[in-house]
């Protein structure tokens, strides 16, 4: 089995070199890129498992350059992870509503970043063995890791993915943030409950083209529900 590849987008030389020496040790095969410039031109080349992003950059923000990626079709499922000094949870929001899927805080300890690396390829993992599922309009094959209404195709990043499937085959029940952070993110990945807030207004945004958003309920003061039945 290859290794998973990452791509360390940062243009301070001395951090990028600590995080590739950090993955490699752990088995991981790592390109580097100093600025958006590089990073677009290693894309085009060599498709990455993961983006770990700085959110300065010297020729645009990390912000847009991961808006970019996630434009692209043959992009944009590839998880990314930005890297910031930005400690603030408006800022932590500002970068998961720019299509992060996740946010580590600088300076940060060489397992944490481990960690979160790993944690973030599980979720965008298909999970294997999964029949296709169906409701209302939506059908999503976990073979192809797509999901269709009728013949268009929902562009859903991975962790919008995993909520969508997550919810699929749970219809009908509801789950408050906690719950799905254990269900969707996992037991073992420390996250503040509003991302859960952020990525469900994805996932909606992503369905809204397709008269689907409403599938997603909110359930007020308990939390969220997915529904083919109106509210």
């Amino acid at each position: 089995m290859m290794n998973r590849q990452v791509l360390v987008v940062e243009d301070e030389r001395a951090i990028r070199e600590m995080i590739a020496f950090g993955l490699r040790r752990s088995g991981f095969e790592v390109l580097e890129a100093e600025d958006s410039k590089q990073a677009r031109a290693s894309m085009a080349d060599r498709r990455p498992d993961l983006l770990l992003v700085d959110w300065m950059l010297p020729d645009m923000s990390g912000l847009e350059l991961t808006r970019l990626v996630k434009k692209d079709k043959d992009l944009r499922d590839i998880p990314i992870i930005m890297l910031t000094a930005r400690a603030d949870e408006q800022d932590k929001v500002t970068g998961l509503e720019g299509c992060a899927d996740d946010y580590v805080t600088k300076p940060f300890s060489p397992r944490e970043l481990l960690a979160r690396i790993n944690a973030v390829l599980r979720r965008a993992a298909p999970a294997a063995g999964e029949a296709v599922l169906s409701a209302g309009t939506l059908t999503l094959d976990a073979a192809s890791h797509r999901v269709m209404v009728g013949e268009g195709t929902v562009p859903l990043g991975p962790t919008e993915y995993r909520l969508l499937s997550f919810f699929m085959t749970h219809a009908e029940r509801v789950y408050s943030r906690s719950q799905l952070l254990d269900r969707v993110w996992g037991g073992n990945v420390y996250v503040e409950e509003r991302t859960v807030d952020v990525h469900i207004r994805r996932l909606r945004k992503a369905l809204e083209p397709f008269q689907a958003a409403d599938f997603i309920q909110t359930v007020r003061g308990a939390g969220y529900r997915f529904s083919i039945r109106p509210v």
